[in-house]
């Protein structure tokens, strides 16, 4: 495989992350797999939490992909190593940034800054239905995001907090 495949292949297994996340953090975390990922939407003091599991899950599928890539076919390393950068990506905005589990951040920077308000609204939710912004990296505009909560609300598709004013 030349370079440039293994690059695109790379790239195309990183992008191809947000969708695949998108979709997973809606119809699975949000559905059948909730009893993992609704500690993850509650208060807690915990270090760890249930939803971590999934990086267990996700973690070890990718482990395989790399060992079998290495053994019978180089794209499926090449797509182990987009998605495993997806992951870190998803660590640093996710886990690091918005729920700052490795230290106070406040972002400036413009992006970062929708990214956050975005998830924060993707929590004003109270339990697994309705909701917006099920996506990591990929933001849609925080006032957008608002309206649509209101909208869930009153039409009884989501309990949005009191707290989350939106």
């Amino acid at each position: 495989m030349s370079w440039i495949e293994a690059i695109a292949v790379t790239m195309g297994a990183l992008v191809f992350m947000e969708f695949f996340a998108w979709f997973a953090h809606k119809y699975i975390m949000h559905g059948f797999a909730w009893g993992w990922h609704r500690d993850h939407h509650e208060p807690h003091d915990n270090t760890l939490e249930k939803n971590d599991l999934f990086a267990v899950v996700f973690g070890t599928v990718n482990a395989a992909m790399y060992i079998f890539g290495a053994l019978y076919w180089d794209a499926l390393w090449w797509a182990a190593l987009g998605i495993n950068l997806y992951g870190v990506v998803y660590a640093v905005v996710h886990d690091g940034m918005v729920h700052q589990r490795f230290g106070r951040y406040v972002p400036k920077n413009a992006y970062a800054k929708r990214l956050v308000q975005a998830h924060r609204l993707h929590h004003a939710t109270i339990g697994k239905e309705g909701g917006v912004s099920f996506g990591f990296v990929l933001a849609r505009d925080p006032a957008k995001l608002k309206t649509e909560l209101r909208e869930q609300a009153k039409t009884g598709v989501a309990r949005v907090r009191d707290s989350a004013r939106a």
